[in-house]
């Protein structure tokens, strides 16, 4: 890592430091997020809070190595994204990544059970049907694993795609909204869903939220306005799944 980042310690899995992302625009440059530092440690849960337009789903997607910042440090696992091509970004979030979006991004001509074999297939896993219906266990979807994704609810769609998210045991979980665009009794049993499996597994969770009950489930979040931190990253009371 480059000599300007933070000392990285074994607990951590993330450690952003001084990250800024601009673009330019049809009036000059953009700000999106401005000197932006935090460390997030293994297990946690940790939440990105603040308004629409506030940088929070810029920050993910930098957090992910789905984009690379203007200025400043980024590492996962000890590894710098800012030095890595995309390929090996690639490579690194197969590895250790999962991703839960508020659009379920699930396959319509797959079932559910072959949407969750799906990045097992990519990497060519001979147990890709057997852990996918592992895993649809895990989220109470073994008697829906045959049906596409037009013949489930919107509540199980998004249990699929936490399934998947899931199936190759990823050490760190990326929610986008993950309870958007479900109603307030389904997504309060997804977001269970969600802690009990960080719980569970010890995977880092890192969510993006508008919802302040959501985020105060967490062990720790921050709060983004205009693409600065506002307020330091604070432990919060974390709700037992």
């Amino acid at each position: 890592m480059s000599g300007n980042a933070s000392a990285f310690t074994k607990d951590v899995l993330l450690d952003v430091v001084d990250v800024s992302k601009s673009v330019q625009g049809p009036e000059g440059r953009l700000d999106i997020l401005t000197g932006v530092s935090l460390q997030v440690r293994e297990g946690e849960s940790f939440a990105i809070v603040g308004a629409s337009g506030s940088g929070k789903t810029t920050l993910l997607g930098l957090l992910a190595g789905l984009d690379t910042p203007t200025s400043g440090h980024i590492a996962l696992n000890g590894h710098a994204l800012e030095l890595l091509d995309e390929e090996a970004r690639a490579d690194l979030r197969r590895r250790m990544v999962g991703f839960v979006f508020q659009s379920f991004h699930l396959l319509p001509a797959l079932t559910a059970e072959e949407n969750v074999m799906l990045p097992l297939e990519l990497e060519g896993r001979d147990d890709a049907r057997a852990r996918a219906r592992e895993a649809l266990e895990a989220v109470e979807l073994t008697p829906r694993r045959r049906h596409y994704p037009a013949q489930l609810s919107g509540g199980e769609q998004q249990r699929v795609a936490i399934a998947r998210a899931f199936v190759h045991g990823p050490r760190l979980l990326f929610a986008d909204e993950p309870t958007g665009n479900l109603d307030q009794r389904t997504g309060h049993h997804v977001s269970d869903l969600m802690f009990a499996l960080n719980h569970d597994h010890r995977t880092t969770l890192i969510l993006v939220t508008h919802d302040p009950r959501l985020a105060a489930r967490c062990t720790r979040q921050v709060e983004l306005d205009n693409g600065r931190v506002v307020t330091p990253s604070r432990s919060s009371a974390a709700v037992t799944p």
